[in-house]
């Protein structure tokens, strides 16, 4: 399984908006991060049709979080970026067995779900389950406080008001 670089690319993107007071732009993200606003645009769009930002228009228009960030999960995100699909789709392959008769598949075949599908339904309900637990606010404190230099983040945010 494998996450776009969307997801990461939102995660960023949405952890500097936690503190800032007014919206923020396209254009300054994607500047920020060095990338395309076109692709940065794209991401925002499924932010906001899943609600975990709000576009606000007119001349100081732009994005602000839809939610407060503790209740924006991780989760939320990577579904909004990659879909709600299941990462695993069983196609039953078992029953294409050559030594199945196909006109008459054994009940065993029919009531017992496939064992591979049980393991990969259960690890991705752990891994939704973990993402779930980790939400922005949750990363803000990690990256703001605990990891990165004193000063970091009212530089990030003095970045942001000079390129507004």
């Amino acid at each position: 399984m494998k996450f776009s670089v969307g997801v990461e690319y939102a995660l960023h993107c949405l952890l500097y908006m936690v503190e800032m007071e007014e919206t923020v732009g396209i254009k300054e993200l994607a500047k920020f991060q060095g990338i395309s606003e076109t692709y940065l645009s794209k991401v925002y769009g499924k932010l906001s049709k899943n609600k975990i930002v709000a576009s606000v228009p007119g001349v100081k228009g732009g994005y602000v979080l839809a939610k407060r960030a503790e209740e924006i999960t991780f989760l939320d995100v990577v579904e909004a970026i990659e879909g709600k699909e299941p990462f695993f789709q069983c196609a039953e392959i078992r029953q294409n067995n050559i030594l199945l008769d196909q006109d008459h598949v054994p009940e065993e075949y029919k009531k017992c779900p496939c064992l591979i599908h049980v393991v990969m339904l259960e690890a991705e309900n752990e891994m939704k389950k973990y993402l779930h637990s980790k939400n922005l606010k949750w990363l803000y404190e990690e990256v703001y406080h605990k990891k990165l230099p004193k000063g970091e983040k009212e530089k990030m945010l003095h970045w942001f008001q000079e390129n507004r």
